[in-house]
């Protein structure tokens, strides 16, 4: 786990082993299937590392330190360039829970509200993991750890349902080296195996609507540890435990570079019926070599259907757990790197020289849209289009709409239509500007006749 714990040091050693946000119109067929729609602009590739994924079908997210928040040039440069968030410690037990049954959610909060502001998704972490656990829960008894277990996961999920895309339930429980043995926890030691699948299938009483992960390090190629995660994993989906999504952190560096299998391990698992994801990405290194590499891995997950999204651990260098190795995309002036730009064109983007999220804007303006269902029954259903601005502000947005036929929009809020045949085109009601970063959204109730197909939001 990628960590900086209170003391500032990380807590163990690393194992050996929004530029110019130009706009794009594309055909609706393609934007239909990524559920995005580039807006009002000129023809040019898309522009910021979310925008560029979102239109891959997947999200570009970073981790978060709550206390950085408040630095302009941080708050910009996350606003402009990612569409998820990871909190970095504020989700983790000592953080939330440090005296038994006693929670505070105030820094976590912070980052999750500040990410809904911006439209952004969440992915939590962590919920069940042997480190930054207060000292009360190392003395617990059997009987009083597995209370303890259940009724954290219970109440942190339960606080945060409805606003978290995918949590990590459970984190690093297997040992490094060649055993492919359990690693030694409070966990594991007093509760046995059965504890993880006992955390999963608590989590998923508790919110049903979130993807559930196991989440581990040293495990991106095939070795004894992705082994013994992988047999886990295949055993829980017969057994019909709930487990969603398996994530890789994708620490790497020269003594432990990309594994040459490292697409077709992501394959495998997501073989399995689980999505992938790249949780905790970052990369030693700079120049060309550096660029290279986050290229590989880039073009890994979007070579694998099932891998949903990647998230890079942390923002800036100068705030990296792993400072010294210069392992992010932005320096420690929130200067653009070459991996930055290998990433973006790796998803399709282009940076077209502008800003980096810190400075001034070269202000085009640009916008994209991003649509959900949020609510169903028969015979209809309620969907909802986010409009998010780019790494400058705007004063108007336009959407269009396609409902299949013979479906019908029986009302639209926070937004003016416009209809011609089954295109609906929303402009503002009152919601048109927005600054840098900022979202908005309309929503729509369809009546379905009989056809319950998704609405294409896009170019038309």
């Amino acid at each position: 786990m990628a960590q900086i714990p209170h003391g500032g040091a990380p807590a163990r050693p690393f194992l050996p082993a929004r530029g110019r946000r130009a706009l794009s119109f594309v055909t609706a067929g393609v934007l239909a299937a990524a559920g995005v729609v580039a807006l009002a602009g000129s023809a040019q590739a898309v522009g910021a590392l979310g925008d560029a994924a979102a239109a891959k079908g997947r999200y570009f997210g970073t981790a978060v330190a709550a206390n950085h928040l408040g630095e302009a040039a941080y708050a910009s440069t996350l606003d402009a360039q990612f569409d998820s968030v990871t909190p970095e410690n504020e989700m983790k037990w000592d953080a939330v829970e440090s005296s038994r049954n006693s929670f505070s959610f105030s820094a976590a909060d912070q980052i999750v509200s500040h990410a809904q502001a911006k439209g952004m998704k969440v992915r939590g972490h962590t919920l069940v993991w042997h480190s930054q656990l207060p000292g009360w829960v190392n003395g617990l008894s059997a009987t009083e750890l597995r209370s303890a277990m259940n009724n954290h996961i219970t109440q942190v999920m339960t606080h945060y349902k409805g606003k978290i895309h995918s949590w990590d339930v459970v984190n690093e429980a297997y040992q490094d080296g060649s055993s492919g043995a359990r690693r030694s926890s409070p966990f594991q030691d007093k509760l046995g195996n059965g504890f993880i699948e006992e955390a999963f299938r608590t989590a998923r009483t508790v919110d049903a609507g979130a993807k559930l992960c196991y989440n581990d390090y040293n495990t991106d190629g095939q070795n004894a540890k992705s082994n013994a995660v992988y047999d886990m994993v295949k055993d829980f989906k017969q057994r019909g435990v709930p487990i969603d999504c398996v994530g890789f952190q994708s620490h790497f560096n020269s003594n432990s570079p990309i594994p040459s299998d490292y697409q077709a391990n992501l394959q495998r698992f997501a073989d399995l019926g689980v999505d992938v994801q790249i949780t905790e990405l970052d990369i030693e290194g700079s120049g060309s070599a550096q660029a290279a590499n986050y290229t590989k891995v880039v073009n890994a997950c979007l070579a694998v259907t099932r891998c949903t999204g990647l998230t890079v651990w942390g923002v800036t260098d100068k705030y990296s757990w792993r400072s010294s190795g210069t392992p992010l995309l932005f320096d420690g002036d929130y200067n653009k790197k070459p991996a930055y730009d290998a990433v973006l064109a790796a998803l399709g983007g282009s940076s077209g020289g502008g800003d980096d999220g810190g400075g001034d804007d070269d202000g085009t303006g640009a916008c994209t849209a991003t649509y959900s269902q949020t609510s169903t029954w028969n015979g209809g259903y309620n969907g909802e289009v986010t409009v998010k601005a780019g790494g400058s502000g705007i004063t108007t947005w336009t959407v269009p709409v396609t409902v299949p036929s013979p479906q019908k929009v029986s009302a639209v809020w926070n937004g003016t239509p416009t209809t011609s045949g089954d295109v609906m085109t929303v402009r503002p009601a009152w919601n048109g500007t927005l600054a840098a970063g900022a979202s908005t959204s309309f929503g729509f109730t369809v009546t379905t006749n009989g056809n319950t197909s998704a609405p294409v939001v896009g170019a038309s």
